[in-house]
């Protein structure tokens, strides 16, 4: 998740570089990092976690196994109320005029390193099928039930070659597998995605009204070739493409994805963020 829509909302504003350790902080940090956790809130200790994580974060680049389970770690302890949310605010409410659910995105924080943000989502609210070009992300569903569908690209299969698409007009469609196709309910794991596998590309859906916490690791930027593109699905029997077999009793688990425009019905609006205040030291 994460949408280039949030930083649209940011456009202009100037983010301070992130401290670089030297060999005198390094040594003395892990006793200062454990007196100032007894006093951090949550939320602020997610932030000072992700500056640590985060802080060689470019693109394609992934944090070490251990910063990766230290981030999922502060994550999977967080609770709704550590960032000011409870299911009974109006964004999480029905919205039974509309055709698609309008949904409220909260800006807790974005540099070039990595951002922080929380997706409010109302019934049947969707975050349609997108990708994370570079990136490494983390999503913590904070409350309710969400249907969560990814894929990851096949390496080195061939794009479809289907007489029903006419190339100069229509892009071509990758195959893809199925990395996940299910419902999630809180309290449960947080979810990583990385910038090869483990889902890269994925689609949201509220099964409930849910609210999700994103840490994108670099976020997105155009200038940096990071651009948030939507995809169009298809069965695996849609097209026929020399070179390319899949067993029939397989065939589910995998499709053709299509880029697309951004969806003419996604409407994100962004909304303040009313929990604990995060100090960027």
């Amino acid at each position: 998740m994460g949408f280039e829509t949030t930083r649209a909302n940011q456009k202009g504003k100037e983010f301070r570089e992130l401290p670089k350790e030297t060999s005198a902080n390094l040594s003395t940090r892990p006793k200062r990092s454990r007196r100032r956790q007894k006093k951090m809130s949550p939320v602020q200790r997610l932030f000072e976690t992700c500056k640590e994580v985060f802080t060689n974060g470019e693109t394609g680049i992934v944090p070490s196994s251990e910063d990766i389970e230290r981030l999922r770690a502060v994550l999977d302890e967080l609770k709704p109320e550590d960032v000011g949310l409870t299911p009974e605010m109006l964004y999480f409410r029905t919205q039974v005029a509309l055709t698609t659910p309008k949904i409220r995105y909260l800006h807790l924080y974005e540099s070039e390193k990595f951002s922080m943000g929380i997706f409010c989502l109302p019934p049947s609210g969707v975050l349609p099928l997108h990708n994370h070009p570079g990136m490494t992300v983390f999503s913590k569903l904070l409350f309710g039930t969400m249907h969560i569908k990814s894929y990851d690209w096949v390496a080195d299969a061939p794009s479809n070659a289907s007489t029903d698409v006419n190339p100069s007009e229509t892009p071509a469609a990758r195959l893809a597998k199925v990395k996940v196709d299910a419902d999630f309910t809180a309290p449960c794991n947080t979810s990583i995605l990385y910038p090869a596998d483990g889902g890269n590309m994925h689609c949201f859906t509220a099964v409930t009204a849910c609210a999700v916490l994103d840490v994108l690791g670099p976020p997105y930027s155009d200038p940096d070739g990071r651009h948030c593109t939507y995809y169009l699905e298809f069965p695996f029997t849609k097209f026929s493409v020399d070179g390319v077999s899949v067993p029939e009793e397989e065939r589910e688990g995998y499709a053709w994805l299509q880029e697309r425009e951004k969806p003419e019905d996604l409407t994100v609006v962004g909304a303040p963020y009313r929990g604990p205040k995060i100090v960027d030291l």
